[in-house]
């Protein structure tokens, strides 16, 4: 796999490159909400601007329908990709139409352009190959060299990820070697103990890392609404809160292989219950209450992990000596049930670890809760392509990229 290095040492000069990036930011109308995949994306497009190339950064946002929908413009994105490079960037207002073509034609060596979101063209996620090709096809005529950069893509075959850098001579942007290095270290050579913090909401989209690093974790930790399956799995009633039950058959196996090979399998047990879902916006009419996880109330439903089990995860991650942690312990965007995802965090940080962060959700909340982001190993921006990697999967972004 070629490295963006190499591409700027055979010159780039005047080059027209085409980096597609992940800026697929959270957003509140025209505001954005965290901006941690624009400043990722900020240190390969400054490197080439920098070097000569016109650089034509690409990214989807969303899930538009294959058409234009202003909720998903890369418009707001386009103006803090420019205060973060301290230029102007020029945003088009299509993807390969006339605004896309008039910008590129203008741009001068170190300029930056954005192209409009890509999925408002059907060619970009489409599964028939023809439509697929056509529209990189399109994208093709807009560059001379490409750099993949949005590693948060890679596992998706879409057309700007799987087929254009087959039609121009490509590389490996930064952010890309990085991320694929450090989770070489999450499955090479693994330094030991090697803890595992899984969160977030269905254990459903968990089941293919957890079968996968059931054979390399020494201990794996549960939390967040994915725990309840589990926990009903082990015979506990878990009143109102987040169940999958058709995966407990398969929760159940997996506790029962953890058994035989010897992994040590941690699920909570406290979680903070309330009797509906909290409003983000304001303060939860009640106090949360702790209450063991054989004693959750019908009516109630768990939102976050309790006291003994943060103090419990802690002492699991003390003498860690890798971590990787991917979704957070609870709904962590409202001060009342955000404790457990903040203890998880602090307890990366104590331990001493090579840890990774995995996953948009766990990265905002390392920014939400006020953390240094610096402080960790790596903030992964892959979310789903970490997850994939780490289940062994053939990445189409990351095959695409292969010389």
């Amino acid at each position: 796999m070629k490295t963006i290095d190499e591409l700027i040492a055979g010159g780039v000069d005047g080059k027209r490159v085409f980096v597609r990036a992940d800026l697929n930011v959270p957003l509140d109308g025209e505001h954005i909400t965290d901006d941690g995949r624009i400043r990722a994306a900020v240190p390969t497009i400054r490197k080439l601007a920098e070097n000569g190339a016109r650089v034509v950064v690409a990214s989807h946002l969303g899930r538009p329908k294959g058409e234009p929908d202003a909720r998903f413009s890369l418009a707001p994105v386009a103006r803090r990709l420019g205060e973060l490079l301290g230029k102007d960037v020029t945003f088009a207002s299509d993807t390969v139409g006339e605004s896309a073509r008039d910008a590129v034609a203008a741009s001068v060596d170190g300029d930056v352009t954005l192209l409009e979101n890509l999925r408002f063209n059907p060619g970009e996620t489409s599964k028939d190959d023809a439509e697929r090709a056509a529209f990189a096809g399109e994208l093709a005529q807009l560059a001379d060299l490409y750099v993949g950069d949005g590693f948060g893509a890679v596992h998706r075959k879409h057309a700007s990820v799987y087929d254009l850098p087959a039609r121009l001579p490509h590389a490996a942007g930064g952010l890309i070697a990085t991320e694929v290095g450090v989770l070489k270290k999450l499955t090479e050579d693994v330094a030991r103990p090697y803890a595992v913090v899984l969160g977030g909401a269905k254990v459903s989209d968990k089941l293919g890392v957890i079968e996968h690093l059931l054979h390399k974790a020494d201990r794996i930790l549960i939390g967040g609404g994915m725990a309840y399956t589990f926990l009903k799995a082990q015979g506990h009633e878990v009143g109102g809160s987040l169940l999958q039950e058709d995966q407990i058959p398969a929760v159940q196996g997996y506790l029962e292989q953890a058994e035989k090979l010897g992994v040590e399998f941690v699920l909570p047990v406290d979680v903070l219950v309330a009797d509906s879902f909290p409003d983000l916006k304001t303060k939860a009419p009640t106090e949360p209450a702790a209450v063991p996880v054989s004693a959750i109330p019908a009516g109630l439903m768990g939102l976050d992990i309790g006291p003994e089990t943060c103090a419990l995860y802690a002492s699991k991650l003390a003498d860690a000596a890798t971590v990787f942690w991917n979704g957070p312990m609870g709904v962590f965007e409202h001060p009342d049930y955000a404790e457990g995802t903040r203890a998880v965090a602090q307890g990366l940080l104590d331990s001493g670890s090579f840890n990774v962060v995995g996953g948009g959700d766990s990265a905002a909340a390392v920014r939400l809760l006020g953390f240094d982001e610096n402080a960790f190993g790596h903030i992964s921006t892959g979310g789903g392509a970490s997850l994939e990697y780490l289940e062994g999967k053939t990445l189409p972004g990351l095959a695409a990229l292969e010389d």
